[in-house]
């Protein structure tokens, strides 16, 4: 075996990859081997080129206003299907609080002041509140990746899962896809290992399918995935009035939204692109499009999306093997360098491959762009200070009667 995955390493110009090879203890050259005969070499072939977009439209949403004049029949459904067991909820957890000066998975992060308070902690006092709601355990199926899965089960373990039921929670892991530098080689990380990063939160499903916790999804027979972010701690999950209007609009998916705050503001929107749902990432918005208003003074592209989107699970099963983009990123990428010394860089110095949860929401025929207050429903913790930073997500849960 050992002869063929050098001979596909030398057709791809990979061969240094196995360099070290013979330094290494049997087991470990075992667990190189292994790992090459299952890694996803066709992150080679990616360019990182644009994709080409189609013709765009305003999507409008179903408003504050909208919602409010239908929220008893949109909750009773939306709490009859939660009750019937017909949704689950998918928490993306796989990243690290490096961002935040903190090593550990951001779940973990305490945005506490007076008192301790996790971000594990906020999301799941939230997810809570419909359990009360509805009288009912939803199952919460969390992501986690190879670099934290076992600090966020030890720690949700220590924590009790902070007062949800623990056989109502389910982990996978996120699967990886090698870096490339720049000049188009896959890195080591150490001798016996080659780099990889998480594919991006748009692999939640596949990861979902190849650890088997599908299974347990087909046996609970649930037709709804709530996905959602970690870092955002004001994130309102199985919300059944969202629930409950996807179903009332006969639409295939759901994302909340929330109105921008400005023309410019760095956030993707909702739209139509090419007659189907779709989302414009800020810096593709043409001038026209950041500017465009209605008749009534209010953005044309005006809807925000936040992460959190309702999927329906035999769509996504219709789509589980096409080919989601793979987006490049520049980021700092420890590596092994020729001398065989590890190398942790101050600079980006490597792409890694990202697929996109928006990239899903362009694969279905319809989806229901649903407001939310933003002070209510929006306090993303991506920063140690500034703009959508720990301080700014404190000052938010505090406005919501949180103690912090």
């Amino acid at each position: 075996m050992k002869n063929v995955i050098s001979e596909k390493l030398s057709i791809l110009n990979q061969s240094h990859l196995l360099k070290h090879i013979k330094e290494l203890p049997e087991s470990e050259q075992s667990g190189l081997i292994n790992q090459l005969e299952t890694l996803d070499f066709s992150v080679l072939h990616e360019t990182g080129a644009e994709e080409k977009r189609g013709h765009m439209e305003p999507l409008y949403a179903a408003t504050l206003a909208d919602i409010e004049k239908n929220r008893e029949t949109y909750r009773k459904t939306g709490i009859e299907a939660i009750r019937n067991g017909k949704v689950g909820a998918v928490l993306l957890a796989g990243g690290q609080g490096s961002r935040l000066g903190f090593n550990k998975p951001k779940g973990m992060f305490n945005i506490g002041v007076n008192r301790e308070l996790y971000i594990f902690e906020c999301l799941i006092n939230n997810l809570l509140d419909v359990v009360r709601e509805t009288g009912t355990w939803i199952p919460l199926f969390i992501m986690t990746s190879t670099d934290n899965d076992r600090d966020t089960r030890e720690f949700l373990e220590e924590h009790n899962y902070f007062g949800y039921s623990s056989d109502n929670v389910m982990f996978f892991v996120q699967e990886q896809l090698p870096t490339v530098d720049t000049n188009g080689k896959l890195m080591l990380a150490d001798r016996g290992t080659v780099s990889t990063a998480p594919n991006g939160n748009g692999g939640w499903y596949a990861s979902m399918v190849k650890s088997g916790v599908l299974k347990s999804l087909k046996k609970a027979d649930i037709e709804w995935l709530n996905v959602f972010a970690v870092d955002n701690v004001l994130q309102r999950m199985v919300d059944p009035c969202f629930i409950g209007a996807i179903i009332e609009s006969g639409r295939q998916c759901g994302a909340k939204v929330v109105a921008k705050a400005a023309p410019d503001e760095r956030v993707g929107v909702m739209c139509l692109e090419d007659g189907k749902p779709s989302i414009v990432e800020y810096y593709e918005m043409t001038d026209e499009m950041r500017t465009r208003r209605e008749e009534d003074g209010t953005l044309s592209y005006n809807w925000g999306v936040i992460l959190n989107y309702v999927f329906r699970t035999d769509k996504l099963n219709d789509i589980l093997g096409m080919h989601l983009p793979l987006h490049r990123a520049f980021k700092k990428i420890k590596y092994l360098d020729e001398n065989g010394n590890i190398v942790i860089p101050e600079e980006p110095n490597a792409y890694k491959f990202e697929t996109l949860v928006l990239d899903m929401v362009k694969l279905q025929d319809s989806c229901l762009a649903y407001e939310v207050e933003r002070e209510k429903e929006f306090a993303p913790v991506k920063n140690k200070e500034g703009v959508d930073s720990v301080d700014t997500a404190r000052e938010l849960l505090k406005l919501n009667g949180v103690e912090i």
